[in-house]
């Protein structure tokens, strides 16, 4: 099938709500472990048990589907299709929230945990569909801008959903009633179950293809196809993966304790500049996505300026809502530039973006390591900017030219999510040596080996006829 020559809206429109419920649920853990914590009488490391049980799920998810293909000896969205696949993801995640109301009444926390697991196992088939398609629904050129703009949805979704969630949750009832607090999972995750079964209806009504035009490589030998793992953008990609989620979770995760126990913060006044930090993927994404919605020049200029602020403001008016002080967070519109110019340098080409972004993200590392105060907080939380674009980046320099084994290889790809914890503990264990600060050596070599893929992918790709500079006949 031949590639879309233009972005097809009426198609990516109804897709891109799958990635706003990956974001709304995954922040709102956040608000879930608090509660879990309290409510059972649970330590620290028992409390992680909601992070550990929803991203390994995405590791699990991604093996029952390769086992389940190796068995019909085909591949199983393949068989089905890409939007029968993407319903049958969205029915999964809703048995999972329906797990809440038998567990609130029992107390139940492995309870709570297995629906969370089982969210997220719907998650995971609706990852390795969704991100290729957003990829095939336009011009491979655009493919990584398509991919930016829904991760841009998915950030969004990250910024509401802790606040609906601890609404709902402790909206009405005191927040040390742990009982009442329990009961009150109940009643939103029943509604979430319920949103999930509309959207299922919702993208099975609509025009999204069931099997949509993918890349093929032109490879001269044939023994490549049938199996993803022997594309080398692939294999490269999954470390690329793994690496990336290290160092965009572990670099958040530990700028807490960098700030209480280096810094002096109070613990209550962390929250705005975590708040921060994944309103930057927001800034950054609805940055990268803007070759998506137009191929006019000067609008592209334009948005490139509108975009970012207008998502900064949007992290302003949710912590004015919250009434944070706003005065310290002004000066990032400066930093925000950075990212405009670093974003306009690499011309819409994943490979190019993902070098300058990693670039840049281990000059911010370095800029932490090496001040104080809130230079170096600034600096940390900055990385979120030049994260931001990496996921789609990535992704589409991996899957571009396996034709037939993409969803083969994006289940590959969505199985390195672990990364996320790994990178995490390892940097955690690197600063008991080094120190908080210093342990974001870690992170500089995550991002060493991005630049290192961004060069190797792209000489990868022409070699195999793709590349994506040149434009396609008839879209950009």
């Amino acid at each position: 099938m031949e590639q879309n020559s233009k972005t097809n809206w009426a198609q990516f429109i109804p897709l891109v709500t799958v990635f706003f419920f990956w974001g709304f649920v995954a922040a709102s853990n956040d608000i879930l472990i608090p509660v879990f914590k309290a409510a059972f009488n649970l330590s620290q490391r028992e409390s992680q048990l909601v992070s550990l049980a929803f991203y390994i799920a995405y590791t699990v998810g991604s093996l029952i589907y390769i086992g389940i293909s190796a068995l019909m000896k085909t591949d199983l969205i393949n068989k089905i299709g890409y939007k029968n696949s993407l319903a049958l993801g969205l029915v999964i995640s809703a048995i999972g929230t329906l797990l809440f109301y038998p567990a609130a009444n029992l107390g139940s926390f492995p309870l709570m945990l297995t629906g969370l697991f089982i969210v997220a196992l719907g998650f995971s088939l609706q990852q390795t569909v969704a991100n290729p398609l957003a990829i095939a629904l336009g011009p491979i050129k655009t493919g990584s801008q398509r991919l930016t703009l829904a991760g841009g949805i998915n950030n969004f979704g990250t910024t509401i959903g802790p606040l609906i969630v601890s609404f709902a949750i402790f909206g009405s009832a005191a927040s040390e009633n742990t009982t009442i607090s329990i009961e009150s999972v109940k009643i939103p995750y029943l509604i979430l179950g319920a949103a999930f079964l509309l959207v299922a209806v919702f993208l099975k009504m609509s025009s999204l293809p069931d099997k949509p035009p993918l890349t093929e490589a032109k490879i001269e030998d044939g023994s490549t196809k049938g199996n993803a793992l022997k594309y080398p953008q692939l294999v490269l990609g999954m470390i690329a993966i793994f690496v990336y989620v290290g160092v965009e979770v572990s670099t958040a995760s530990n700028l807490p304790a960098y700030m209480e126990e280096d810094l002096g913060f109070a613990i209550k006044d962390i929250a705005p500049y975590i708040s921060l930090y994944w309103a930057s993927m927001m800034i950054g994404r609805w940055t990268g996505a803007v070759e998506a919605f137009t191929d006019k020049v000067s609008l592209q200029k334009v948005l490139r300026f509108v975009a970012p602020y207008l998502a900064f403001g949007i992290f302003l008016l949710v912590n004015a809502i919250a009434k944070h002080d706003l005065a310290p967070f002004y000066v990032y519109a400066l930093i925000i530039l950075v990212l405009i110019a670093a974003d306009m340098a690499s011309k819409g080409n994943p490979a190019r973006m993902l070098f300058i972004f990693s670039a840049i993200g281990i000059a911010a590392l370095l800029i932490g390591m090496f001040t104080d105060g809130m230079v170096s907080v600034y600096a940390f939380t900055s990385v979120g900017l030049f994260c931001s674009t990496l996921w789609p980046c990535i992704f589409t320099l991996a899957v571009s030219g396996l034709g037939k084994n993409t969803s083969q290889g994006s289940s590959f790809l969505i199985m390195m999510i672990m990364g996320g914890g790994i990178i995490s503990y390892l940097q955690g264990y690197v600063s008991e040596f080094t120190g908080i600060q210093y342990s974001y050596i870690v992170g500089i070599a995550c991002f060493a080996y991005l630049a290192f893929y961004a060069l190797k992918a792209s000489s990868i790709l022409k070699s195999q006829g793709i590349n994506f500079d040149e434009k396609i006949s008839g879209g950009h």
